[in-house]
């Protein structure tokens, strides 16, 4: 799959979603298979950029290539800014957040508020597009509310002002993350384009995968909520797609041995007690995941980085002691 002059390893991608794809979570599921990973929403408004969240959000430093980070706000000529910025700290494509439902992201017309504005959404994208050198993408909502689906509209606006990619999410803003995702939008505006459109919403598994790009017919599929706790669905949806069987999911030593190693590099990331703090939510899903609930007690009350990683440590030592023993 491409993306302007950038060759994807593959069709799977890594949705953006603030306050879990951050650097160490991108690299991480980028290894375990995901073609492209992107950045948290990232402010168009560049006052906001001295604070540590925006800091640590533009930090690109020992990323996997390409890096790819999204950029929100209303403001055509402060977009354009953003993308620059950006671009010059390391971002090899530039993606445009016209999809996020959050009532404090919409409630500044930003997000997916921008679809009730189609001519604002043309000036916003053609400015980001001219100012600078790197691709462009775009990610949207199928529409305002279920009386307003339209998505198509803005499909032709983004392909006509130079965007070279389409992500859509199936469900209106007014949908929030309710309901089931419909893909009759997404199948309609990847008939209608000739850049590459990606489909994303209720992705969970690698059958799920299959079924999207069939019926569909898109470019490729974005998983987001699927991969919390899960980075793995990355790899099995490519081993899927390339054999047609279902690969066998991590086992129990490879479960801790990721956990682990994730939750030190969130340490190092954000610092000790952010790091803790940031490392509980994660935890959480690895074990809604795999359905260990042994230890989430235990581990909430770490308060130091050793605590949190010793409780980890204990816990899968213990429980492969007694796999290899049955």
């Amino acid at each position: 799959m491409r993306i302007g002059n950038i060759k994807l390893v593959n069709n799977i991608l890594l949705a953006p979603m603030a306050g879990v794809t951050d650097k160490p979570f991108r690299n991480l599921c980028r290894t375990l298979g995901a073609g492209l990973a992107i950045s948290e929403m990232v402010t168009s408004d560049t006052a906001l950029w001295h604070t540590r969240k925006s800091r640590l959000r533009l930090d690109h430093n020992d990323e996997i290539a390409p890096c790819a980070v999204q950029i929100a706000g209303s403001d055509p000529a402060k977009m354009a800014i953003a993308a620059r910025h950006n671009v010059e700290a390391g971002a090899h494509i530039i993606d445009i957040n016209m999809g996020c439902p959050a009532k404090k992201v919409c409630g500044v017309m930003a997000g997916s508020a921008l679809l009730r504005d189609e001519a604002l959404v043309k000036k916003i994208l053609e400015a980001v597009v001219a100012a600078v050198d790197v691709p462009v993408t775009l990610k949207i909502r199928t529409g305002w509310d279920r009386k307003n689906r339209n998505g198509l509209e803005i499909a032709r606006i983004a392909e006509g002002s130079g965007i070279s990619m389409l992500s859509v999410h199936g469900r209106t803003r007014a949908c929030g993350y309710t309901g089931e995702a419909e893909y009759e939008t997404v199948t309609e505006v990847k008939s209608r384009l000739s850049i590459p459109v990606v489909a994303n919403g209720d992705i969970r598994s690698a059958q799920d995968a299959v079924k999207v790009l069939e019926v569909t017919g898109v470019d490729g599929i974005m998983i987001g909520r699927a991969a919390q706790g899960n980075p793995w669905i990355f790899r099995e949806i490519v081993d899927y797609l390339e054999t047609g069987e279902l690969p066998a999911g991590p086992g129990l030593q490879e479960i801790g041995q990721t956990l682990v190693d994730h939750i030190r590099k969130l340490h190092a990331f954000y610092g000790e007690y952010t790091g803790v703090r940031v490392a509980r939510k994660h935890i959480g899903w690895y074990c809604k995941q795999h359905g260990i609930k042994l230890f989430l007690q235990e581990v909430n009350k770490a308060e130091t980085a050793d605590e949190q990683l010793l409780v980890m440590q204990d816990f899968f030592s213990r429980e492969l002691e007694q796999e290899l023993a049955a």
